[in-house]
């Protein structure tokens, strides 16, 4: 809906664009490494290898533009490999997929975020458990990549009950998503990393949690889980992605701590976006790194 100009998209569509000026270590991201809500395996995680990813658009029933839409980012085989490698190193289960393309969700935030398409980018598939303390851990093995240049993003949706964002009970919608946002909000920015742990590991006992996320499909909150992992002692900023859901990126010497970069209203819902890490906005930005 984003990439067709929903009106109503408007204020993410905005956001999604300003994350142009993030940069690593004072350049561009040598490599983007995607976890998205839309791939999910059995067992193994999978890690794409294709050197020119197609597009998959795993979507039905929208007008013939979303079917033309074009991303021709390259992969990263190299990439590819250093993050099998450090999965190996933590024993977590990893193989390459020579064949997986771009899923939208990769393809329709970098579209707006990085639209010259001309950062390779690598996507890892959650384990299809979804089990969150496995998912922490897998960001954990991560993190060493942020100080090599890869910015790592977390693709999903901070409230994702499809059920009632279309079934017209806005009044529960809206209660559910702001009371598990504030849930959400509370651990991101939480000075505690063993709280935050906990908090994550254990979302399915906040208020509102299983309204926001119905159990068994909780697939677009765990990408947040992996960037936490991931951020060790990054500190974060506020310059952000909207429906990107979490970025991890950064500076080894700073805190954990993370930001909201976004907050708004999508669908009737509370929709929230995190970012952790040092972040360095262009010139012609205030925002700056913490």
């Amino acid at each position: 809906m984003p990439l067709l100009g929903e009106p109503s998209h408007a204020g993410i569509i905005e956001h999604f664009e300003s994350l142009s000026s993030v940069e690593l270590h004072g350049q561009k991201p040598g490599c983007i490494l995607v976890v998205s809500a839309h791939w999910a395996t059995d067992g193994t995680h999978r890690v794409t290898t294709n050197p020119e990813p197609p597009l998959l658009f795993d979507y039905y029933g929208f007008p013939p533009a979303a079917y033309q839409v074009r991303y021709p980012a390259p992969g990263s085989p190299r990439v590819a490999q250093r993050i099998m490698d450090l999965l190996a190193g933590a024993g977590i289960k990893a193989e390459a997929d020579p064949d997986r393309g771009y899923d939208h969700g990769v393809f329709v935030p970098l579209k707006m975020i990085y639209p010259d398409a001309d950062i390779p980018v690598v996507c890892l598939s959650l384990r299809a458990d979804l089990d969150p303390a496995h998912h922490f851990r897998l960001g954990e093995a991560l993190a060493p990549l942020r100080a090599e240049g890869v910015l790592i993003i977390g693709s999903g949706s901070s409230f994702h009950n499809m059920r009632l964002i279309m079934g017209g009970d806005r009044r529960r919608c809206g209660e559910a998503s702001a009371t598990f946002d504030a849930y959400l909000q509370q651990l991101v920015r939480t000075d505690d990393a063993a709280k935050r742990r906990t908090m994550l590991e254990d979302w399915a006992s906040a208020p509102m949690a299983t309204e926001a996320h119905p159990l068994g499909a909780e697939e677009h909150l765990i990408p947040l889980h992996v960037v936490a992992g991931a951020a060790g002692v990054a500190a974060a900023v506020a310059t952000g992605a909207p429906a990107a859901a979490a970025a991890a990126s950064g500076d080894e010497k700073s805190s954990s701590t993370g930001s909201v970069i976004f907050s708004g209203s999508l669908l009737g819902s509370t929709m929230s976006s995190f970012m952790f890490g040092q972040v360095v906005a262009s010139a012609a930005d205030e925002k700056a790194a913490l």
